[in-house]
Order: C-alpha cells, then sequence, then structure tokens
C-alpha cells in the first residue's frame, strides 16, 4: 500500500517539466502552467511588475555626504512607536521629531533624515495612506 507522499512522488517523476522560454526573462521558467489572459499575456508576463510610475510620494534630495547611512538603532527607535492611524498623530508627531532631532550629520539637512525615516515609523492604515499618496507628493518635513 503506498503512502500519499509516495504517489504524490511518483506522479511529480513521471511528469516531465514545462519550460517556457523567451519572456523576456533572463531564464526560462520551469513547471509553471501557462494561462493565457484575457489581454493574452500569460502568467510569467503578468507576474513582471512594471516600474514606471510607482515612484515613492516621498522625495529625499539628493545627499552628497561621503560617509552617511542610517544606523539600525535610530530606525529601531523611529520603528518602536509607529503610528498605525488609530493614535493621536500629534503624539506621534512629537515623538518622530524628538528622536529625528538627536540624530546630525554635518553634511545632511535634518529634513532628509527625517524625509528618510518617516516611512519607517508608519504602519497599518497609516502605511497604506502613505502607499496612496501621489508619487512625489511630500517634498519636505516641518
Amino acid at each position: 500500500m503506498r503512502t500519499r507522499s509516495q504517489s504524490r512522488r511518483r506522479r511529480q517523476q513521471q511528469t516531465p517539466p514545462v519550460v517556457v522560454e523567451n519572456f523576456d526573462l533572463e531564464e526560462p521558467i520551469v513547471n509553471q502552467n501557462i494561462v493565457a489572459m484575457a489581454d493574452n499575456r500569460t502568467m510569467a508576463q503578468m507576474l513582471q511588475a512594471p516600474i514606471e510610475g510607482y515612484e515613492d510620494a516621498i522625495v529625499v534630495p539628493l545627499i552628497n555626504a561621503n560617509n552617511f547611512e542610517l544606523k539600525q538603532p535610530l530606525i529601531n527607535l523611529v520603528q518602536s512607536n509607529k503610528f498605525t492611524g488609530r493614535q493621536d498623530p500629534h503624539n506621534h508627531l512629537r515623538f518622530f521629531n524628538k528622536v529625528t532631532s538627536t540624530f546630525r550629520h554635518p553634511e545632511v539637512p535634518n529634513t532628509s533624515i527625517k524625509l528618510l525615516l518617516f516611512p519607517f515609523s508608519l504602519d497599518g492604515e497609516a502605511r497604506d495612506w502613505l502607499d496612496k499618496e501621489p508619487p512625489r507628493s511630500i517634498l519636505h518635513m516641518g
């Protein structure tokens, strides 16, 4: 008597892999069903996410500092009080401003640091709000 896993293994060994080539992918797709969609694209083509038009809402000015990077402890501190959209937004912004004002870099404006860190301070509905904002619509933080 065969177990389920033995039967499944046997079926997998008997089914030859389907190889789909030349869909502007670097490598062929193996063992994936070809399903034509309503607009005649295959599932493999539909899964290739376009990058045009998906810019972030927050625009961070170019930073020309040689040794600038956001350190993980600072990101963790900002994330320790995430705004989900259900708390008092004024309290969240006071905390966020207090945390970001403690970090200084001589060649980087504090506004740029705030813009870089702000997405890390959001979660839930607040994160959804940010994701739905028009591209390049947030240019500065006061």
